[in-house]
């Protein structure tokens, strides 16, 4: 593979479109405007969640295990879209992707399937698609950072107001934040106020991102006992650590002894 043709294994002069790679240890990154890693792939094992916050965003199985659509706005570099693909064959994915060269980058080196019947990845604003009446998803997931920080577009009331419209009942939003962001909390009211069936946050096992679930209907109060049944039951078949977000979901929630508070 000549990674020394369009795309650089080493970091150039970069600016906010700049798309790169690198690659150490087995593991290749893609880069957007930063050093920032916003996706990442072990090349001996393609198809797995190499990034902690990529493997707490499928917290979602906790609460929803079988969404048959999924909507995604931002793709990187496909490692949560390939996930679902590959391990979850009942799901369609619809993928939203603002550069066209993300999407390149993302297919040549980063093995993300070309377009079929249960995938398609468009070259298009996240924020106009989501806006869309016709648009209908179990599954909205949203990752979309720009080189420092969480694209402002993709962080307004009136945008998660729309992904709120977008699902169907009983489904539900995927957000990664940036724990250390000084518009976190902020960013989290809004989710809040887009979704008053209810939120949870989720923080990744490498401390720094935070998963956020916005819930189109109120799924209420769940005794621990059930969601450690139902992370036992995830566990053979995704090899996450279900288990563990579980224990995090108690860290950052309303809870008591016996139950997860909404």
């Amino acid at each position: 593979m000549d990674l020394q043709g369009s795309w650089r294994i080493r970091k150039p002069a970069v600016d906010a479109e700049t798309v790169y790679i690198s690659e150490k240890f087995g593991v290749r990154s893609l880069h957007i405007g930063s050093d920032t890693v916003q996706s990442a792939m072990r090349i001996a094992a393609p198809n797995d969640l190499e990034l902690s916050y990529t493997r707490s965003m499928m917290g979602f199985l906790l609460f929803n295990d079988h969404p048959k659509a999924v909507l995604m706005i931002g793709l990187g570099g496909g490692s949560v879209a390939k996930f679902i693909y590959h391990r979850m064959p009942w799901t369609t994915i619809r993928a939203i992707e603002l550069r066209e060269r993300v999407l390149t980058v993302a297919r040549r080196y980063f093995d993300v399937p070309p377009n079929d019947e249960r995938l398609e990845v468009i070259i298009g604003d996240g924020v106009e698609f989501a806006s869309r009446p016709t648009v209908c998803a179990d599954l909205v997931v949203v990752d979309g950072y720009d080189g420092e920080s969480h694209v402002q577009a993709l962080a307004t009331v009136a945008f998660y107001r729309d992904c709120h419209d977008r699902l169907n009942t009983g489904g539900m939003l995927v957000v990664n934040l940036w724990g250390g962001d000084r518009e976190f909390h902020e960013t989290l009211k809004r989710i809040e106020t887009a979704f008053p069936a209810g939120t949870m946050c989720l923080p990744a096992e490498k401390p720094g991102n935070i998963i956020v679930f916005g819930f189109r209907s109120a799924p209420g109060n769940i005794d621990w006992a059930v969601l450690e049944q139902r992370a036992a039951a995830l566990e053979p078949c995704y090899e996450l650590g279900f288990s563990r977000f579980v224990e995090g979901l108690r860290r950052m929630n309303r809870h008591d002894e016996k139950q997860l508070l909404f």
